[in-house]
């Protein structure tokens, strides 16, 4: 029986399968509601739709029976506000954000990440919140992320085994909740299973340079660079997924604009 309620978000959009395997993970102990973006909003950060109306549309067709779920033509950010001032009858008792279609490590990325921010907003409501987010190998990431988060037989073992930590995570932030303004960041393996170990970490310091290449005159289009090791730390987010376990990076937003 379902003890306490979820309300998941993402930003590669409601019909992901990453984000459905996160919802059947959190079944048993969770009801679970859904606002997601329609459409992918990767790499939107903290963006907040001004200057557009926003649409609600009810989803309730891609999710198992007794989830209510919403698509929304806006940012995650949006999604998580909307949800929790208008479309949640009682706020939840947890935010949570993913799974995301590959990491978000780093300093950028995470200023970047439309999943982080989503639940950054859960957060900002002083609801404890989690961001989950999968490594994925080189060699099969455009294939995942043009299939929606579909896998063959062999990642989706890995997936699976990230969606039940993070239920288990979930359930042990409810219980133990961090301190406000805390969003817990947290990253899988791409060789993630029952046995996979947990480390706390820091973000990692990498300097990303240039992300465009200039496709013709005055024309530039996104190109994604690993970017540059600015310094070394072994219990960096980088680090610890190349070891092979889960990082789990608090991010303390709670001293912002707090007076001195």
């Amino acid at each position: 029986m379902a003890t306490y309620r979820a309300l998941v978000t993402n930003d590669d959009g409601i019909d992901s399968f990453f984000l459905r395997h996160l919802v059947e993970a959190l079944l048993p102990h969770f009801t679970v509601s859904v606002a997601a973006p329609k459409t992918e909003q990767s790499w939107i950060g903290r963006a907040i739709s001004r200057h557009s109306d926003i649409h609600v549309e009810e989803n309730m067709d891609i999710f198992p029976k007794g989830v209510k779920a919403w698509s929304l033509t806006g940012t995650p950010s949006d999604c998580v506000n909307i949800a929790l001032g208008h479309l949640l009858s009682s706020p939840p008792d947890i935010v949570l954000s993913g799974i995301n279609l590959g990491y978000n490590t780093t300093e950028i990325l995470i200023l970047s990440s439309g999943t982080i921010a989503g639940a950054i907003e859960g957060t900002l409501w002083g609801i404890p919140s989690i961001a989950f987010s999968q490594a994925i190998p080189n060699a099969l990431y455009s294939e995942i992320s043009e299939n929606k988060g579909q896998t063959d037989e062999g990642f989706n073992s890995v997936i699976q085994a990230s969606a039940k930590k993070a239920a288990q995570l979930a359930l042990e932030t409810i219980q133990q909740p961090p301190n406000k303004g805390t969003v817990l960041n947290v990253n899988f393996p791409d060789t993630m299973n029952a046995e996979t170990g947990i480390e706390r970490t820091q973000p990692a310091k990498i300097h990303l340079g240039s992300l465009y290449k200039e496709v013709k005159k005055d024309c530039f289009r996104f190109q994604y660079s690993e970017g540059k090791r600015l310094c070394a730390n072994s219990q960096s987010d980088r680090d610890v997924l190349s070891r092979g376990n889960v990082s789990v990076s608090e991010l303390n937003f709670s001293q912002i604009g707090r007076p001195q």
